[in-house]
């Protein structure tokens, strides 16, 4: 018999905090517990399901007692696809959830000293606010809880939909997502019964066989539609059938104003390094910001979240405090957008990306924008940003650092303090490596204001900007 039967029941236990992962925890005897989908003020039975010395994890059972913060969740899946866990919390509450999280990253894994946090920025729509998705076929789809005691044999097994946390083959079949329009929908549950109707073979992950292997949708505010399908080709007949679906999406859905195809026989969805094919429409979107253009094509990152997007760069812009004489470094510029969004405002400003087809997305926006006084530089951040660059391009005023979630390597750390720029701006969806960070710069950096942004409602994770100033002596060391 398996030693899981003997995991304890743990009878009427409060839930108390959030801890990571969007898991909520609570403490018994010096013990903590994670557990899923609950809310603190919850009073719940927990199934053990994993001891450790330090730490269990756990389910409810059974709800005693249910949190005033507690609301009813709006999807179907929810609690089964692995997202937006925070769904049945108060949005008011994951907001102070969520500034808290800055405040204690900065306290107590900078330990620094910081001045009081400006009030999150919330977002206005909490639902339907990406303009990107991605969602997976598979010929193994997952089967609920619910599902499996009904002990029924399904003969169809095809999905298409979100991939299952920890079991990277399984997908598990999504009918309504509410974190986009209603577009995506209608598209995906139609192209799915074209599909069965039709006996289109889906992806088999492990066997890496089958033709539908992967759906993109991408929205702009300025009302187009892109759409990216994988397929996975291995003959003529196939061939076929994916002209067949490419005939189907033009034809049935004429709002969709891109399509975009590939043949993908890697063993990972990513496209990067793979060759597009057009067909329908331009083959990219654009995204409007004030009076700016961003082209945005199938590789291009852009932040998923229009609207938060646009009082996150306000945020910076602000924080940099340009009078039109500053020279401006962007730090991992991506596509350069927070580079052309500050460029009219300051007298040059040059942008770092470790991506060659992102830099190149950059310098088209910028020309697409009329702006002039932008450079871009594509490579390993740690390797272009030395000080040969700093004395070629100039010593930066203000210094703008927006690093991917494990934060700025310590080598370009250690460049911004030698070139000591007046004003550092960095924007962090990680707010644990943004705190290891301000702290190797504590000594001579003082960080004046802090700005949270939510750019992803009912889900644990936060945007913070932050601003350092130069101090006027370095601080010394006790």
């Amino acid at each position: 018999m398996s030693r899981k039967k003997n995991l304890p029941l743990l009878e009427n236990v409060t839930i108390t905090d959030f801890a990571a992962e969007g898991k909520a925890l609570a403490r018994i005897d010096g013990m903590v517990i994670f557990v899923p989908f609950v809310v603190p003020g919850d009073v719940v039975d927990l199934q053990v399901i994993k001891k450790k010395h330090s730490y269990m994890e756990a389910k409810a059972v059974k709800f005693h007692q249910y949190s005033p913060w507690r609301v009813q969740p709006f999807c179907p899946h929810f609690s089964v696809c692995g997202g937006c866990k925070w769904q049945t919390l108060a949005y008011a509450k994951q907001l102070e959830y969520k500034q808290q999280q800055v405040v204690d990253a900065l306290e107590r894994i900078g330990k620094i000293e910081i001045p009081q946090v400006r009030p999150i920025m919330g977002g206005e729509h909490q639902q339907e606010y990406r303009n990107k998705l991605e969602f997976s076929f598979s010929n193994k789809r997952w089967l609920t809880e619910a599902e499996i005691a009904q002990e029924v044999r399904y003969d169809d097994m095809n999905a298409v939909g979100f991939h299952i946390p920890g079991a990277f083959d399984k997908v598990l079949d999504i009918t309504e997502c509410r974190l986009m329009g209603n577009l995506q929908n209608r598209v995906r549950n139609g192209l799915r019964r074209f599909a069965v109707q039709n006996g289109l073979s889906f992806f088999d992950l492990r066997a890496q066989t089958g033709l539908l292997r992967n759906l993109m949708f991408r929205t702009s505010n300025s009302g187009e539609t892109m759409l990216l399908i994988q397929f996975h080709m291995e003959d003529a007949g196939q061939e076929q059938q994916a002209q067949a679906v490419l005939k189907y999406l033009d034809e049935t859905y004429p709002e969709i104003t891109t399509i975009v195809w590939v043949n993908n026989l890697k063993c990972n969805d990513t496209v990067g390094d793979l060759d597009l094919q057009v067909y329908k429409g331009q083959g990219f979107v654009y995204e409007m910001m004030e009076d700016l253009r961003f082209k945005v094509g199938p590789k291009s990152f852009y932040q998923t979240n229009n609207e938060q997007a646009y009082n996150l760069y306000k945020a910076v812009r602000d924080y940099c405090g340009l009078t039109g004489s500053e020279l401006v470094y962007d730090l991992y510029t991506g596509t350069g957008t927070i580079a052309n969004f500050v460029a009219r405002q300051c007298r040059k400003v040059i942008g770092i990306e470790y991506v060659p087809e992102a830099i190149e997305d950059a310098k088209e926006n910028a020309l697409l924008n009329g702006i002039g006084n932008a450079e871009f530089h594509a490579g390993d951040m740690k390797d272009v940003l030395n000080d040969q660059f700093i004395a070629d391009n100039g010593r930066p005023d203000v210094l703008i650092t927006d690093p991917p979630r494990v934060g700025m390597h310590k080598d370009v750390v250690d460049v911004i303090l030698k070139a000591r720029p007046q004003r550092v701006v960095y924007v962090s969806c990680n707010p644990s490596t943004q705190a290891r960070d301000v702290a190797l710069m504590n000594e001579l950096y003082r960080v004046v204001s802090i700005q949270p942004v939510d750019m992803f409602p009912h889900t644990q994770h936060i945007e913070n900007v932050l601003l350092m100033e130069l101090r006027d002596e370095p601080l010394t060391k006790d």
